[in-house]
């Protein structure tokens, strides 16, 4: 499995600089951190989310991923924005933001596999 994290030319002009996780399961395993042009603003967003919604599941994920978040050098704060977006305000990196969540989905994968298959 790939889990490379690459800095990828933002598809907005609102985004200054964009970074994701290349991986062979983009549904379970993929994170992807935009910074803003306005603002010292990030977005951080795990992709599993999208996909997990029984507690005590998500509720675990989500705090996992915001405290993972909190932890990073140069974050100020972090909040949920969206169901599967956090923002994040500070001066972290993007690629320590992005190794932090996947920390976070990789450590919950297999639980998460078992939730959504059913």
């Amino acid at each position: 499995m790939s889990d490379d994290v690459q800095q990828i030319q933002p598809l907005d002009s609102g985004i200054a600089e964009e970074w994701i996780r290349k991986t062979d399961e983009p549904d379970l395993r993929a994170v992807s951190a935009s910074k803003l042009r306005v603002g010292p603003l990030w977005h951080v967003s795990a992709w599993v989310m999208e996909f997990v919604r029984t507690d005590p599941l998500e509720s675990e994920l989500r705090r996992r991923i915001a405290d993972a978040l909190s932890t990073v050098d140069g974050v100020s704060s972090v909040e949920e924005e969206d169901r599967e977006v956090w923002t994040v305000t500070g001066t972290p990196t993007g690629t320590a933001l992005v190794e932090a969540v996947a920390r976070v989905v990789d450590d919950m994968a297999e639980a998460v596999t078992v939730a959504v298959s059913g």
